[in-house]
């Protein structure tokens, strides 16, 4: 089977009980735009857009759904501690003020080669994220 051509990441879609609160933190934290939403009638989303090309996709988890809301409580002994993200599942931006402090807890990595750094965080609902001292791929 060929590789499909053409290929780039749309979107990433987060499912939260709480849509404005997560856009807010988005909005705050990475600068993220309020774009044209769809109305899906029963259920609320925000989509976000980060220029030139990154969507983030806010959706009203279903009450009843039977999947854990986020990392937090995906187990009864799942603890919101930084530490322990490096290798889970993030969400990774690249950042240019690498060094600002939102009052976020934060657990800090530099690589072996003394000149990456990586910060590893939650969101709101507990996704997990990253931002680096990496400079952003050229379009």
């Amino acid at each position: 089977m060929a590789a499909a051509k053409g290929v780039c990441l749309n979107h990433i879609s987060r499912e939260t009980s709480d849509v404005e609160r997560l856009a807010k933190f988005y909005e705050e934290i990475f600068g993220f735009e309020r774009i044209e939403s769809p109305k899906f009638g029963a259920f609320k989303v925000v989509w976000l857009k980060l220029p030139p090309a990154f969507s983030l996709h806010l959706i009203e988890r279903n009450p009843e759904s039977k999947l854990p809301e986020g990392p937090w409580s995906s187990t009864p002994a799942a603890v919101a501690d930084p530490k322990n993200l490096p290798r889970g599942h993030h969400v990774s931006f690249s950042v240019s003020n690498y060094e600002s402090d939102k009052g976020i807890e934060t657990f800090e990595k530099t690589q072996p080669d003394g000149k990456t750094k990586q910060v590893f965080f939650f969101d709101p609902d507990g996704n997990g994220l990253e931002i680096g001292n990496w400079e952003a791929p050229q379009l």
